[in-house]
This record gives structure tokens, sequence and C-alpha cells, in this order.
């Protein structure tokens, strides 16, 4: 799955990158979004989502890992970076979550043994 993975996050805009750290990012995409699963479903079992999302996850931490949160605009002649204030970070991590969403357990908040 890892390879699969791999190749979306090169096609989304990884290619260049360092393949080893590619690699690594898209091992542990897939082993954060298998974590999450529910009982007895594995990656096979959500279809295309799981690549997609595990491509969305890793591409946000390669983002991250960059320093390139927010930046909305490059230019080459005389050099010019835009960056956007109030941005978002992790925007692609919450898309894949919600992505995933039909086939990740539900790990919010749960109030126990409260009396009301």
């Amino acid at each position: 799955m890892t390879e699969q993975v791999l190749e979306l996050v090169q096609a989304l805009g990884g290619a260049g990158q360092d393949e080893e750290l590619l690699r690594t990012l898209c091992f542990a995409a897939c082993r954060a979004l298998n974590r999450r699963l529910k009982d007895g479903l594995t990656a096979e079992d959500c279809r295309g989502d799981f690549p997609l999302a595990a491509a969305w996850l890793a591409m946000d931490w390669l983002r991250g890992s960059r320093g390139l949160e927010g930046i909305t605009s490059l230019s080459a002649g005389d050099i010019s970076v835009r960056r956007e204030e109030g941005w978002d970070g992790g925007k692609l991590s919450q898309r894949a979550f919600a992505l995933m969403e039909p086939y990740l357990r539900d790990e919010g908040f749960v109030f126990r043994g409260v009396e009301g």
C-alpha cells in the first residue's frame, strides 16, 4: 500500500523530493490511518479512499516540514513569495480524515459514569 501512496504523493506534487523522505512519510501516514480503522477493517476494505487519504496526510506533513504552510504564490523573477495570513494549516489532513470517516473508529470525547 505504501508504494501506491508514494505514487499518488509524487503525482500530487511530491515529485523531485527526496524519495526516502517521501517513502517514510507515506509509511507513517498508512500506519496512522491503519491504527484508527474500525475493528475488522483493513486498508484494502476502504476501496480507493485509503491511498488518497494517506497521500494527503503525507503531503500535508511534507509541506509542514518544509515550512511551506500558507504560501499561496511564488514568483521566480526578482523572487517573490506570498504567504496568506490566517492560513489554516493541516487542511489536507482534515480532508484525509473526512474522507476516511466511514472507516475510522469514533475517538471523540465520551462522558462515562457521570450522573446527570
